[in-house]
């Protein structure tokens, strides 16, 4: 057998291109109506673009270009590229959250690469969502996949001062104690995102993009080149061409996607002082690709790993300072003893080869362990009565003297509550108090939205208040701060806890020993939960109910139960 031959029948996209008779009549010719000779196609490694633009993810908006780039690379390397679209998660845009739609974005990104003669697959994503639903869709089918970032947005430029959407929370704050008026603060949104990209800070977006290269799913340096500068083009380039050479090498997701892998990426998202969304997505995409991993590995993996980055919401600086002083490369050299450094990559060389040299050009953005940054871990989980599976926290970005804290408890039964009441100059509430926000979790919202970081009551403002105690079993926005315990487990809707706390009621929170605890007895709690009654689903048909009910709990990655582990690339049947 010739050598191309041998090549062409060991693609994947052979099943396609090579059939005989009416089959393989088919699949050419309306490839062929394209324009496009059978040569261009046949024989060659075809590597899928999966492309997340949308007018709808300003995040995304220069994808266009982006896919131009890989393009480019793939062609360079021998290989036939196609584009194709999946469901863009906006998530500024979005109701009632972008989370909702995350497993559906998943769903829609597995079936795209299973039903096509794809090859290998480069995954185009930016925006909050959009990298996680897309790494969760590859995972289940597990075909050499790598991973382009679309890069943070430059840094904002605000009367003087440099500015981010971190900045937000606090211009909010400022209007509503009238230090600030709605005029300079609409003057700001044209300040604060000023170019292409996601958010300029260490927020989810930028948590994700460096998830996925601690991972091992992207070329080195991908995290942090800002969206703009050239340097993000050619990664996309060179990106192309290495998802050729992936397929000829027949490396998979799984073969990536080690336990190790995990583990690492655990310990890096720890010393940048990722997101705490970062907790829900990794379990997802552990849970498909059949990594046993569990939300206690957050913790156990985190302990003796300080904050090393000096990063906007836990710091100072921002992402495009990041990238200057050296990006994620630096931070993981500096990590290198910690890590499992054989783990192979995307990049085809072990995280020891790669990162060893790994140059540090400005120690205060990026610290050493001996010297870190802040002593305070990324994050923690708590656990206790209140949250018998566990709950999220971010202690870099937390008030240190409220790490350690008991109060009373100050209800609000969902988010039209909250809205309607917390700016009640009656409202029956003081510093030391804590704020409970039920029903926001992922069945109870749905989709579980970045509301846990809830704004203070207008009159603590004030008085000067900047920080309090809240619980929900929401999320958070990466891009914001505050002692805020989250993702609590089981939710309210699921009949948790959280569902039984009435105000008044005396809640401990003390990260140090990693608990949280609801001071009302046991007695008395099996009698509320006699009391208490689910609510009924926001929806009866389409996604929504499908969602909430087969959505899992925040501890497992709140994925669908249905969707767990992979499925395979092969089509079982053909349609013609």
């Amino acid at each position: 057998m010739a050598e191309e031959d041998k090549k062409d029948k060991e693609l994947r996209s052979s099943e396609w291109f090579n059939r005989t008779g009416k089959d393989g009549f088919i699949y050419r010719a309306w490839m062929k109506k394209q324009g496009i000779p059978k040569h261009k196609f046949k024989g060659k490694p075809v590597i899928g673009i999966c492309n997340t633009w949308s007018e709808l993810t300003p995040c995304n908006s220069h994808f266009r270009d982006l896919a131009q780039s890989v393009r480019e690379g793939i062609i360079e390397a021998g290989g036939f590229p196609v584009e194709f679209p999946v469901m863009s998660l906006g998530e500024t845009l979005m109701k009632p959250t972008a989370m909702l739609y995350r497993n559906l974005a998943s769903m829609d990104t597995e079936e795209s690469i299973r039903a096509n003669p794809l090859d290998g697959v480069v995954l185009l994503c930016g925006c909050d969502k959009t990298t996680p639903s897309l790494v969760m869709g590859a995972c289940s089918v597990d075909i050499p996949t790598i991973v382009v970032s679309g890069g943070p947005m430059l840094t904002g430029k605000f009367r003087g001062k440099d500015v981010s959407i971190s900045d937000t929370w606090r211009f909010s704050d400022k209007v509503k104690t009238g230090e600030m008026s709605t005029e300079r603060m609409e003057e700001a949104e044209a300040c604060t995102c000023r170019s292409d990209g996601h958010c300029a800070v260490m927020g989810t977006a930028s948590t994700m993009a460096c998830m996925v290269e601690s991972l091992g799913l992207s070329l080195p340096g991908n995290a942090a080149i800002p969206a703009p500068d050239a340097r993000r083009k050619v990664i996309a380039h060179m990106s192309g061409m290495r998802a050729v050479e992936m397929v000829e090498e027949e490396q998979n997701l799984s073969d990536i996607l080690t336990r190790e892998a995990f583990e690492n990426a655990i310990k890096v998202n720890t010393a940048i002082g990722g997101s705490t969304n970062f907790v829900i997505h990794l379990l997802a995409i552990a849970g498909r690709i059949g990594v046993d991993l569990d939300i206690d590995d957050f913790d156990k993996l985190s302990q003796d790993i300080p904050l090393i980055v000096n990063l906007q919401p836990s710091g100072d600086y921002f992402m495009e300072d990041f990238y200057y002083a050296g990006g994620l490369p630096a931070v993981i050299k500096e990590l290198l003893p910690e890590l499992h450094t054989n783990e192979i990559t995307a990049a085809g060389e072990s995280m020891q080869e790669i990162y060893k040299d790994a140059p540090n050009y400005n120690e205060e953005i990026i610290s050493s362990r001996d010297k870190p940054f802040k002593s305070e871990v990324g994050l923690a989980i708590v656990k206790g009565n209140l949250s018998e599976n566990g709950a999220v926290m971010k202690p870099s970005a937390a008030t240190p003297e409220l790490l350690q804290h008991k109060g009373r408890a100050v209800v609000f039964e969902d988010i039209e509550d909250y809205k309607a009441r917390i700016n009640d100059p009656d409202l029956d509430v003081k510093k030391d108090d804590i704020l409970v926000l039920k029903n926001v979790g992922p069945k109870g919202y749905p989709g579980m939205p970045e509301v846990g970081n809830m704004g203070l009551p207008a009159k603590l403002l004030e008085q000067g208040v900047t920080d309090m105690v809240r619980i929900s079993d929401g999320r958070m926005s990466g891009t914001a701060f505050g002692t805020a315990v989250l993702h609590t487990s089981p939710e309210s809707a699921d009949g948790g806890t959280l569902a039984l706390v009435k105000n008044g009621d005396i809640i401990e929170l003390d990260v140090p020993n990693r608990k949280i605890e609801l001071h009302v007895s046991d007695e008395e709690l099996e009698k509320r939960k006699k009391e208490w009654e689910p609510l009924p689903f926001h929806m009866d048909r389409g996604y929504w109910y499908l969602y909430q009910k087969h959505v899992q709990q925040a501890h497992l990655g709140a994925d669908l139960d249905f969707m767990q582990g992979k499925s395979g690339s092969t089509v079982k049947r053909d349609s013609h």
